[in-house]
């Protein structure tokens, strides 16, 4: 696991995909939940999304943790 390229998932990130993906809200639905704009919602599930799938392809570790946008690519 120490040699795999890590991929951070912010919490942020992981809420939204969360709420918009498996919960099956809208961006507005969700913004209005996690207390933000639905733009911003927006802004962060493309985000994840792009994360979660680079790391599939890839086979790079996805790391969900703190709120700081770490993304260690080596």
């Amino acid at each position: 696991m120490d040699q795999l390229t890590k991929i951070f998932l912010s919490h942020e990130e992981l809420e939204a995909l969360r709420l918009c993906d498996a919960e099956g809200l809208t961006q507005e639905q969700a913004g209005e939940q996690m207390g933000v704009s639905r733009g911003t919602v927006q802004r962060t599930v493309a985000a994840a999304r792009a994360k979660v799938a680079l790391a599939l392809v890839e086979g790079y570790a996805l790391i969900m943790g703190p709120d700081d946008d770490k993304e260690e690519r080596s």
